[in-house]
């Protein structure tokens, strides 16, 4: 679980941190089990056997905004998207696919059984209607998002995060109309999108008409680049980089997808995996379907260093190094993850509890002191930096608190 993130750039940095403590844990974990054993995590959203586990995204929401038109707009981006987000599968758990879907291009298409509802782990709806915001909830909305892959290219997930991110913003600024690009079967796109490797098979729209998913993406993509022409993206960055970046970023993907999936082998998961399975299946004379190239899939997801095949390929960058390796142990500077971040680096042994919106503080004598942390941009290093320098106790942090 990552820390409360201001931009797309931000939240795809501590998804790689999460990779390194989970790389930490496992090392950890080994010199206290016998010899021999060991515990291995694998990134992945499916185990082969009809049980599917999600990536959940995040996003912060103005309350005022109605859901509907949120639920509307965002479908048919959602269903599409998947073209840049799948992290590829081989095979599929939906029942009675079998031999007709030897490769798809995502793991969680075969599990949504519903547009619209709050189950996470049983009728998995594309738009999820939990809504604890965490924060403030006369003013925000937590949009929950269940419906894509995990990936170990950091390009798509910055992808998927910015674009996701950008067309929210549009919904909020009421940018386009919500039933444009409405589809008529929703649930049923989802498999038809992932299972259709040639990207051209079209979808039927509520309206009649038909388009195909990239067709329907370079709507949403042309749509954001007039959007930014007219708004800005501040909305998703502040400092107003992100947002031209991750137009330019989707542009490139959806231009290749059009031209040849596997010259986006080096951005996404997917094209990896269905050129480095290919490959290997030909050189064998193996099947989809050989019990080895699916020892590939899973292998694939790996999170140990030295088996891991998604870890080993030649992903293109989009961050830094020494960034990830700060986000370890560092809390974002921008948000109020940095308040909780630093409370716990200077006042652990007093802190009896750290949620999302609160900080409770136990200072050995009653009552226990908690510290609401109702909005997400209070908190961060500009404010809070002189707040807590000199500060030796909790109670003394809290007394300037209260001043």
């Amino acid at each position: 679980s990552s820390p409360e993130c201001r931009t797309p750039k931000s939240a795809a940095l501590y998804d790689r941190a999460g990779e390194i403590v989970m790389q930490r844990s496992m090392e950890a974990a080994k010199l206290n089990l016998p010899p021999g054993q060991e515990i291995v995590v694998y990134k992945n959203n499916s185990d082969g056997k009809g049980n599917s586990y999600g990536t959940h995204e995040n996003y912060l929401m103005d309350r005022s905004v109605p859901f509907s038109r949120v639920v509307n707009s965002i479908i048919p981006f959602f269903v599409t998207r998947q073209l840049f987000t799948g992290a590829g599968k081989v095979g599929s758990e939906f029942p009675g696919a079998g031999k007709d879907v030897p490769f798809q291009l995502t793991q969680r298409a075969d599990f949504f059984e519903e547009e619209v509802g709050l189950e996470t782990t049983l009728k998995r709806p594309i738009v999820n209607t939990r809504d604890e915001p965490h924060s403030d909830p006369q003013r925000y909305r937590r949009l929950h998002v269940i419906n894509a892959d995990c990936t170990v290219s950091e390009f798509a997930t910055y992808l998927k995060l910015g674009t996701a991110a950008i067309v929210l913003s549009m919904i909020e600024d009421e940018f386009f109309d919500s039933r444009a690009l409405s589809l008529a079967s929703p649930v049923q796109g989802m498999r038809h999108v992932s299972w259709d490797l040639t990207l051209r098979a079209p979808l039927e729209l509520s309206d009649g008409r038909r388009m195909t998913a990239l067709e329907i993406q370079w709507e949403f993509l042309r749509l954001a680049q007039a959007y930014q022409t007219s708004h800005g993206t501040e909305s998703v960055d502040p400092a107003g980089l992100q947002g031209p970046e991750i137009l330019t970023m989707w542009e490139s993907v959806l231009t290749d997808l059009e031209k040849d999936p596997v010259l986006c082998a080096d951005r996404l998961d997917w094209a990896a995996k269905l050129r480095l399975f290919g490959a290997y299946k030909e050189r064998h004379g193996l099947e989809w379907r050989d019990a080895k190239v699916r020892a590939l899939d899973l292998q694939w997801h790996d999170m140990r260093a030295d088996k891991s095949l998604g870890l080993r390929q030649q992903w293109r960058r989009v961050l830094n190094d020494d960034d990830i390796t700060a986000a370890v142990l560092e809390p974002p500077r921008d948000t109020r993850a940095y308040f909780r971040g630093r409370c716990l680096q200077q006042f652990s042994p007093w802190i009896a509890a750290a949620n999302w919106d609160s900080i409770v503080f136990d200072l050995g004598t009653d009552p226990l002191r908690r510290v609401p942390m109702m909005e997400p941009l209070k908190g961060t290093a500009e404010m809070v930096d002189s707040l807590l320098e000199g500060c030796t106790t909790p109670a003394e942090l809290l007394s300037r608190l209260g001043a």
